[in-house]
């Protein structure tokens, strides 16, 4: 089965945990709750891992960052991020270019 940029998209859209950046280390910390991080991170800085692969591109275009999933990579809790192949074939094909999509929020109902 060969997997679409679709299919990376919403393995990427599916990500768990949160993302904060702890100013004093100076590194990006994964979590899985909010509650989690304690006093070391700004509340401005969690994100979801979800939203935090993507980095903005032109207007509402963003680009799936091949350096923030490689963040969540070396974290190597691949089911508690719920990372998938798809992910895993994007990270491999280098010699791609990464993803831009027009992104924007939906509204469950």
């Amino acid at each position: 089965m060969a997997i679409t940029s679709q299919d990376i998209c919403n393995a990427a859209d599916q990500l768990k945990g949160f993302v904060g950046y702890n100013g004093k280390r100076g590194v990006h910390i994964v979590r899985f709750s909010e509650d989690a991080f304690g006093m070391d991170v700004a509340d401005a800085s969690i994100t979801p891992c979800s939203e935090f692969v993507w980095r903005p591109a032109q207007g509402q275009r963003m680009a799936l960052c091949r350096e923030r999933l490689a963040l969540l990579f070396e974290q190597h809790v691949d089911d508690r991020l719920n990372i998938g192949e798809p992910l895993r074939a994007y990270m491999r094909r280098r010699d791609l270019p990464e993803i831009v999509a027009e992104r924007s929020l939906q509204q469950t109902g």
